[in-house]
């Protein structure tokens, strides 16, 4: 099974200007019954990289070209490659994380329904009981619940526990596969000794599920998996990928994360990573202005997008007017 990191004592040593908070409501922008105006972002869009200078609107970026990634010596390579897990190794939210909050509710009779438009509110909110949490105490706790805060944060831990489960019952059956590429860049960087976990803000038992069922059981072995209350604060907050970066003994710049969302973005750039957007879902017109570069997945031959070359590439690009 994957190497699954244990609660750590030590909070983020991010610098506080890179910080963002952790927002514990619906943002203030986009109500319940809203859906906000996104825009798309005007960073590095990359739709089929091949080496060289790539366009990327009001900015681009030098790209070092090489004719394979086996020549280059293991020190050029990043040090890790660390993947966020619903919606870039699996579209996990729309079918499964959100069905298996329904059945969840539907169970307990709470008289809750998170529709598609607002699940995707949700997710601004990092973590599942985060997110019921942030729900409930805007539009009120059901009739059902808790009246004290203390009984209502066991309450929710409850309803995530058994949405958990649910979910897992998903995963194990194989119902929603790994996106495209996913395999391909966790093999090639295992083969060239390049680190790799999983840094998420969902339950570790449903991360580990993924990477076990999905992956398999010999590429799990070597993946390590920082999920759930590894950390007190979830993205935004960047401790996630500090942990990783630390528990590995490496330094942050030469690590590369893979990301589909705002807030793993904001948590990897405030961390002194570079970050790979790949659109999912729920996340296609968020505004990835501080990317360092955005494609529609990772890809498989002959629709690849991305490779570990690339990544190495992305370590050593330098911005031009």
């Amino acid at each position: 099974m994957a190497t699954v990191v244990p609660l750590p004592g030590a909070s983020s040593s991010a610098p506080a200007s890179r910080r963002s908070s952790q927002s514990s409501t619906i943002p203030r922008t986009s109500p319940l019954l809203k859906r906000p105006t996104r825009r798309f972002s005007s960073a590095l869009v990359f739709m089929g990289w091949r080496g060289g200078l790539a366009p990327i609107g009001r900015r681009s970026v030098a790209v070092c070209a090489a004719s394979s990634s086996s020549h280059f010596p293991p020190s050029t390579l990043p040090a890790a490659l660390l993947f966020d897990c619903d919606g870039v190794l699996v579209d996990t939210e729309k079918d499964g994380h959100r069905i298996s909050f329904n059945e969840t509710f539907d169970e307990k009779e709470l008289g809750v329904t998170w529709d598609v438009d607002l699940y995707g509110e949700l997710l601004k909110i990092g973590g599942g009981k985060e997110r019921m949490t942030a729900y409930f105490n805007q539009v009120g706790w059901p009739e059902k619940a808790p009246k004290t805060e203390e009984q209502r944060v066991g309450f929710v831990a409850s309803l995530h526990k058994r949405k958990t489960e649910l979910f897992m019952a998903l995963i194990e059956k194989k119902l929603l596969p790994l996106r495209p590429g996913v395999e391909r860049l966790i093999d090639d960087a295992l083969a060239k000794g390049v680190k790799v976990a999983v840094c998420s803000t969902s339950n570790e038992k449903a991360v580990s599920a993924i990477v076990s069922f999905l992956l398999g059981s010999e590429r799990a072995d070597k993946i390590k998996i920082f999920a759930g209350d590894v950390v007190p604060r979830k993205k935004p907050d960047p401790a996630i990928y500090l942990l990783a970066a630390n528990t590995f003994g490496i330094e942050p710049s030469s690590c590369v994360v893979v990301e589909d969302s705002a807030i793993g973005l904001a948590a990897a750039k405030s961390a002194g990573m570079k970050c790979i957007i790949t659109k999912s879902g729920y996340t296609a017109e968020e505004d990835f202005i501080d990317a360092d570069a955005i494609f529609e997945c990772i890809g498989d031959p002959p629709k690849q997008h991305f490779d570990l070359e690339f990544c190495a590439n992305l370590l050593k690009k330098q911005y031009v007017s």
